[in-house]
């Protein structure tokens, strides 16, 4: 039971030494996740696009 009461106060301990980012770094890399997000999916839309239509030609 002691090892766990120790391993419980040295995550306390090294979560204090974290430094968190601040509300303006979270909202903007939130915001280019979600637009790199948008643009491979409409890239991948085109391509998967083309593909059933080339093979919608072939068959």
């Amino acid at each position: 039971m002691g090892k766990i009461i120790r391993f419980c106060k040295e995550c306390g301990a090294e979560l204090r030494k974290v430094v968190w980012p601040s509300r303006d770094d979270v909202i903007s890399s939130v915001k280019v996740v979600l637009i790199s997000t948008i643009i491979i999916a409409i890239i991948l839309g085109f391509f998967d696009f083309v593909f059933v239509t080339g093979m919608n030609l072939i068959f």
